[in-house]
Protein backbone atom coordinates (compact mmCIF):
# COMPACT_ATOMS: atom_id res chain seq x y z
CA UNK A 1 0.00 0.00 0.00
CA UNK A 2 0.98 3.50 -0.90
CA UNK A 3 0.48 6.03 2.23
CA UNK A 4 0.90 9.97 1.91
CA UNK A 5 0.74 11.25 5.34
CA UNK A 6 0.38 14.96 6.04
CA UNK A 7 3.28 15.52 2.97
CA UNK A 8 4.49 19.66 2.45
CA UNK A 9 7.01 20.51 0.12
CA UNK A 10 7.94 24.18 -0.44
CA UNK A 11 10.72 26.08 -2.39
CA UNK A 12 10.46 29.48 -0.25
CA UNK A 13 7.50 31.13 0.13
CA UNK A 14 5.71 28.67 -2.15
CA UNK A 15 4.19 25.00 -1.23
CA UNK A 16 4.12 23.09 -4.12
CA UNK A 17 2.48 20.41 -1.55
CA UNK A 18 0.86 21.47 1.56
CA UNK A 19 -0.01 19.02 3.91
CA UNK A 20 -1.34 16.14 1.62
CA UNK A 21 -2.77 13.09 2.97
CA UNK A 22 -3.75 9.80 1.13
CA UNK A 23 -3.70 6.42 0.97
CA UNK A 24 -3.48 3.91 -2.55
CA UNK A 25 -4.55 0.53 -1.83
CA UNK A 26 -3.89 -2.87 -3.62
CA UNK A 27 -6.79 -4.63 -6.26
CA UNK A 28 -7.53 -1.37 -7.95
CA UNK A 29 -6.10 1.48 -10.51
CA UNK A 30 -6.00 4.75 -8.78
CA UNK A 31 -5.87 7.90 -10.82
CA UNK A 32 -3.92 10.73 -9.81
CA UNK A 33 -5.15 13.94 -11.33
CA UNK A 34 -4.44 17.76 -10.73
CA UNK A 35 -4.22 21.03 -12.82
CA UNK A 36 -0.90 21.70 -14.10
CA UNK A 37 0.73 22.95 -10.88
CA UNK A 38 -0.87 21.21 -9.01
CA UNK A 39 1.79 18.73 -7.23
CA UNK A 40 1.07 15.99 -8.54
CA UNK A 41 5.03 15.49 -9.87
CA UNK A 42 6.16 16.68 -7.03
CA UNK A 43 4.47 14.31 -4.78
CA UNK A 44 5.48 11.36 -7.39
CA UNK A 45 9.38 12.38 -7.13
CA UNK A 46 9.09 12.53 -3.11
CA UNK A 47 7.39 9.00 -3.29
CA UNK A 48 10.73 7.90 -5.04
CA UNK A 49 13.09 9.35 -3.14
CA UNK A 50 14.08 11.82 -5.75
CA UNK A 51 13.07 14.36 -3.49
CA UNK A 52 12.67 14.96 0.34
CA UNK A 53 9.79 16.67 1.91
CA UNK A 54 9.86 19.46 3.93
CA UNK A 55 7.85 17.56 6.56
CA UNK A 56 4.99 14.82 6.33
CA UNK A 57 6.64 11.19 4.48
CA UNK A 58 5.29 9.23 1.94
CA UNK A 59 5.66 4.97 1.89
CA UNK A 60 5.59 2.28 0.44
CA UNK A 61 4.71 -0.77 2.01
CA UNK A 62 5.61 0.97 5.70
CA UNK A 63 8.66 1.72 4.15
CA UNK A 64 10.59 5.32 2.90
CA UNK A 65 11.89 4.94 -1.11
CA UNK A 66 15.70 4.67 0.45
CA UNK A 67 14.58 2.15 2.75
CA UNK A 68 13.77 -0.38 0.34
CA UNK A 69 16.51 -3.37 -0.70
CA UNK A 70 16.67 -3.96 -4.12
CA UNK A 71 14.05 -1.28 -5.04
CA UNK A 72 12.98 -2.83 -8.26
CA UNK A 73 11.47 -5.91 -6.64
CA UNK A 74 9.16 -3.97 -4.66
CA UNK A 75 8.17 -0.52 -7.09
CA UNK A 76 8.04 -0.36 -10.54
CA UNK A 77 7.89 3.29 -11.91
CA UNK A 78 7.99 5.47 -14.60
CA UNK A 79 8.43 9.75 -14.36
CA UNK A 80 10.15 10.14 -17.41
CA UNK A 81 10.04 7.96 -20.58
CA UNK A 82 12.97 9.63 -22.41
CA UNK A 83 15.71 8.64 -19.32
CA UNK A 84 17.55 5.87 -20.65
CA UNK A 85 20.35 6.57 -22.28
CA UNK A 86 20.34 7.25 -25.64
CA UNK A 87 23.73 5.32 -26.76
CA UNK A 88 22.16 1.67 -25.15
CA UNK A 89 20.20 -0.60 -26.45
CA UNK A 90 17.24 -1.52 -25.12
CA UNK A 91 18.24 -4.68 -24.06
CA UNK A 92 21.65 -3.24 -22.09
CA UNK A 93 19.13 -0.77 -20.49
CA UNK A 94 16.88 -3.28 -18.64
CA UNK A 95 20.40 -5.66 -18.52
CA UNK A 96 21.78 -3.07 -16.31
CA UNK A 97 18.96 -2.65 -14.31
CA UNK A 98 18.29 -6.29 -13.83
CA UNK A 99 21.76 -6.86 -12.67
CA UNK A 100 21.58 -3.71 -10.09
CA UNK A 101 18.25 -5.14 -8.44
CA UNK A 102 19.66 -9.08 -8.63
CA UNK A 103 16.58 -9.70 -10.86
CA UNK A 104 17.55 -12.53 -13.35
CA UNK A 105 18.75 -12.15 -16.89
CA UNK A 106 16.01 -13.71 -18.47
CA UNK A 107 13.67 -11.51 -16.81
CA UNK A 108 14.70 -9.09 -19.73
CA UNK A 109 13.60 -11.08 -22.11
CA UNK A 110 10.65 -11.54 -21.28
CA UNK A 111 9.90 -8.09 -20.36
CA UNK A 112 10.55 -6.99 -23.92
CA UNK A 113 8.29 -9.43 -25.53
CA UNK A 114 5.46 -8.25 -23.26
CA UNK A 115 5.98 -4.34 -23.94
CA UNK A 116 6.09 -5.43 -27.54
CA UNK A 117 9.87 -4.85 -28.24
CA UNK A 118 11.57 -8.06 -28.43
CA UNK A 119 12.22 -6.80 -31.94
CA UNK A 120 14.51 -3.89 -31.38
CA UNK A 121 16.16 -5.29 -28.45
CA UNK A 122 19.34 -4.38 -29.64
CA UNK A 123 18.57 -1.25 -30.91
CA UNK A 124 19.95 2.21 -29.34
CA UNK A 125 16.89 3.48 -27.89
CA UNK A 126 18.06 7.30 -29.64
CA UNK A 127 16.44 6.00 -32.24
CA UNK A 128 13.35 5.03 -30.57
CA UNK A 129 10.52 7.41 -31.20
CA UNK A 130 8.65 8.54 -28.30
CA UNK A 131 5.76 5.42 -28.19
CA UNK A 132 8.87 3.09 -28.11
CA UNK A 133 10.74 4.81 -25.32
CA UNK A 134 7.42 5.13 -23.28
CA UNK A 135 7.24 1.16 -23.84
CA UNK A 136 10.72 0.82 -22.71
CA UNK A 137 9.93 2.76 -19.27
CA UNK A 138 6.81 0.24 -18.86
CA UNK A 139 9.51 -2.60 -19.35
CA UNK A 140 11.68 -1.42 -16.56
CA UNK A 141 9.12 -0.83 -14.46
CA UNK A 142 7.29 -4.27 -14.79
CA UNK A 143 11.38 -5.89 -14.83
CA UNK A 144 11.19 -6.62 -10.64
CA UNK A 145 7.56 -8.02 -11.30
CA UNK A 146 6.96 -5.32 -8.00
CA UNK A 147 3.76 -5.47 -6.13
CA UNK A 148 3.15 -1.41 -6.90
CA UNK A 149 3.44 0.38 -10.17
CA UNK A 150 3.69 4.28 -10.17
CA UNK A 151 3.58 5.70 -13.99
CA UNK A 152 3.22 9.30 -15.01
CA UNK A 153 1.51 10.12 -18.16
CA UNK A 154 2.44 6.41 -19.20
CA UNK A 155 -0.05 6.79 -22.58
CA UNK A 156 1.88 9.86 -24.20
CA UNK A 157 3.17 8.82 -27.91
CA UNK A 158 1.34 5.52 -27.61
CA UNK A 159 -0.16 4.65 -30.73
CA UNK A 160 -4.42 3.28 -30.04
CA UNK A 161 -2.70 0.12 -30.18
CA UNK A 162 -0.47 0.44 -27.55
CA UNK A 163 -3.20 2.77 -25.28
CA UNK A 164 -5.65 -0.46 -25.60
CA UNK A 165 -2.11 -2.59 -24.50
CA UNK A 166 -1.41 -0.24 -21.65
CA UNK A 167 -5.26 0.01 -20.52
CA UNK A 168 -5.56 -3.66 -20.34
CA UNK A 169 -2.02 -4.22 -18.89
CA UNK A 170 -2.65 -2.08 -15.93
CA UNK A 171 -6.25 -3.52 -15.03
CA UNK A 172 -4.91 -7.26 -15.67
CA UNK A 173 -1.79 -5.93 -12.90
CA UNK A 174 -4.69 -4.39 -10.48
CA UNK A 175 -6.60 -7.60 -10.43
CA UNK A 176 -3.98 -9.62 -10.02
CA UNK A 177 -3.79 -7.73 -6.29
CA UNK A 178 -1.09 -5.21 -7.19
CA UNK A 179 -0.85 -1.40 -5.91
CA UNK A 180 -1.85 0.54 -9.61
CA UNK A 181 -1.20 4.15 -9.42
CA UNK A 182 -1.66 6.19 -12.56
CA UNK A 183 -1.55 10.15 -12.87
CA UNK A 184 -2.62 11.26 -16.21
CA UNK A 185 -4.51 14.50 -18.03
CA UNK A 186 -6.23 12.15 -20.26
CA UNK A 187 -9.67 12.56 -19.14
CA UNK A 188 -11.40 10.27 -21.52
CA UNK A 189 -8.36 7.35 -20.76
CA UNK A 190 -8.83 7.69 -17.15
CA UNK A 191 -12.22 7.05 -17.35
CA UNK A 192 -12.11 3.64 -18.45
CA UNK A 193 -8.79 2.92 -16.94
CA UNK A 194 -8.78 3.86 -13.35
CA UNK A 195 -11.57 2.49 -10.59
CA UNK A 196 -10.85 5.29 -8.17
CA UNK A 197 -8.94 8.76 -8.47
CA UNK A 198 -7.33 11.20 -6.03
CA UNK A 199 -8.14 14.70 -7.40
CA UNK A 200 -4.92 17.63 -6.29
CA UNK A 201 -5.59 21.36 -6.37
CA UNK A 202 -2.73 23.78 -4.85
CA UNK A 203 -0.72 21.07 -3.42
CA UNK A 204 -4.27 19.67 -1.28
CA UNK A 205 -6.58 16.87 -1.91
CA UNK A 206 -9.65 17.61 -3.11
CA UNK A 207 -11.77 14.56 -3.86
CA UNK A 208 -10.57 11.33 -3.25
CA UNK A 209 -13.92 8.88 -5.06
CA UNK A 210 -14.76 6.35 -6.97
CA UNK A 211 -14.81 7.14 -11.00
CA UNK A 212 -18.79 6.31 -10.88
CA UNK A 213 -19.35 7.88 -7.66
CA UNK A 214 -18.07 10.95 -9.12
CA UNK A 215 -20.35 10.50 -12.55
CA UNK A 216 -23.53 10.07 -10.84
CA UNK A 217 -23.02 12.99 -8.62
CA UNK A 218 -23.27 15.43 -11.24
CA UNK A 219 -26.06 14.02 -13.75
CA UNK A 220 -27.09 16.05 -15.97
CA UNK A 221 -30.68 14.82 -17.12
CA UNK A 222 -32.54 11.70 -18.84
CA UNK A 223 -33.63 11.16 -22.61
CA UNK A 224 -36.43 9.19 -22.96
CA UNK A 225 -38.13 7.71 -25.77
CA UNK A 226 -41.83 7.00 -26.35
CA UNK A 227 -44.58 6.71 -29.01
CA UNK A 228 -46.76 9.13 -26.61
CA UNK A 229 -44.28 11.57 -25.77
CA UNK A 230 -46.76 13.93 -25.20
CA UNK A 231 -48.38 12.21 -22.76
CA UNK A 232 -45.15 10.80 -21.27
CA UNK A 233 -45.02 14.64 -20.80
CA UNK A 234 -47.44 15.70 -18.77
CA UNK A 235 -46.80 12.17 -16.51
CA UNK A 236 -43.36 14.27 -15.65
CA UNK A 237 -44.43 17.60 -15.47
CA UNK A 238 -47.10 16.54 -12.75
CA UNK A 239 -44.21 15.20 -10.81
CA UNK A 240 -42.60 18.07 -10.52
CA UNK A 241 -39.56 17.41 -13.92
CA UNK A 242 -38.42 19.87 -16.34
CA UNK A 243 -39.17 18.41 -19.95
CA UNK A 244 -38.36 20.12 -23.38
CA UNK A 245 -38.77 18.18 -26.32
CA UNK A 246 -36.14 17.59 -29.03
CA UNK A 247 -36.15 18.24 -32.86
CA UNK A 248 -36.73 14.26 -32.79
CA UNK A 249 -39.58 14.24 -30.20
CA UNK A 250 -37.41 12.42 -27.68
CA UNK A 251 -37.99 14.16 -23.89
CA UNK A 252 -35.06 15.84 -22.21
CA UNK A 253 -36.03 15.50 -18.64
CA UNK A 254 -34.32 16.87 -16.07
CA UNK A 255 -35.36 16.90 -12.08
CA UNK A 256 -36.25 12.78 -12.02
CA UNK A 257 -33.89 10.31 -13.11
CA UNK A 258 -34.11 7.47 -15.17
CA UNK A 259 -35.48 5.35 -12.02
CA UNK A 260 -38.36 7.58 -11.63
CA UNK A 261 -39.12 8.20 -15.15
CA UNK A 262 -39.49 4.42 -15.96
CA UNK A 263 -41.84 3.94 -12.44
CA UNK A 264 -43.87 6.99 -14.15
CA UNK A 265 -44.13 5.46 -17.39
CA UNK A 266 -45.05 1.88 -16.33
CA UNK A 267 -48.10 3.53 -13.29
CA UNK A 268 -49.36 5.00 -16.43
CA UNK A 269 -48.87 2.31 -19.31
CA UNK A 270 -46.61 4.06 -21.22
CA UNK A 271 -44.32 2.63 -23.20
CA UNK A 272 -40.67 3.65 -23.59
CA UNK A 273 -38.65 2.94 -26.51
CA UNK A 274 -35.57 4.23 -25.05
CA UNK A 275 -34.33 5.51 -21.45
CA UNK A 276 -30.75 6.64 -21.17
CA UNK A 277 -29.42 8.93 -18.38
CA UNK A 278 -26.85 11.47 -19.52
CA UNK A 279 -24.20 12.07 -16.93
CA UNK A 280 -21.09 14.50 -17.18
CA UNK A 281 -18.15 13.21 -18.84
CA UNK A 282 -15.10 12.68 -16.25
CA UNK A 283 -13.29 15.61 -17.82
CA UNK A 284 -17.10 17.83 -17.37
CA UNK A 285 -16.39 16.99 -13.60
CA UNK A 286 -12.64 17.24 -13.47
CA UNK A 287 -12.76 20.85 -14.40
CA UNK A 288 -15.66 22.00 -12.86
CA UNK A 289 -13.95 20.47 -9.40
CA UNK A 290 -10.50 22.37 -10.35
CA UNK A 291 -11.52 25.22 -11.62
CA UNK A 292 -10.70 27.11 -8.69
CA UNK A 293 -7.35 25.60 -8.29
CA UNK A 294 -5.67 26.08 -11.55
CA UNK A 295 -3.29 28.58 -11.95
CA UNK A 296 -2.98 28.66 -15.46
CA UNK A 297 -6.81 29.11 -17.19
CA UNK A 298 -7.19 30.40 -20.79
CA UNK A 299 -9.84 33.04 -22.25
CA UNK A 300 -13.30 32.22 -22.65
CA UNK A 301 -13.70 29.69 -25.90
CA UNK A 302 -14.50 31.64 -28.83
CA UNK A 303 -17.96 31.80 -30.17
CA UNK A 304 -18.49 29.73 -33.65
CA UNK A 305 -18.70 31.74 -36.50
CA UNK A 306 -21.59 31.64 -38.60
Amino acid sequence: MIEVRELTKRYGPTSAVDGLSFEVRPGAVTGFLGPNGAGKSTTLRILLGLQRPTSGEALIGGLRYDQICRPLRRVGAVLDAGAAHPGRTAFTHLAGLARSNGIAGDRVTTVLEEVGLASVAHQRVGRFSLGMRQRLGIAAALLGDPAVIVLDEPVNGLDAAGIRWIRSTLRALAAEGRTVLLSSHLMSEMAVTADHVLIIGRGRLVEETSVAELRSRFERDVLVRSPRAPELSHVLTGLGATVTVTGDGDLVVAGAGAPAVGEAAAAASIPLHGLTARSATLEDVYLRMTEEAADFQAAPERPARS
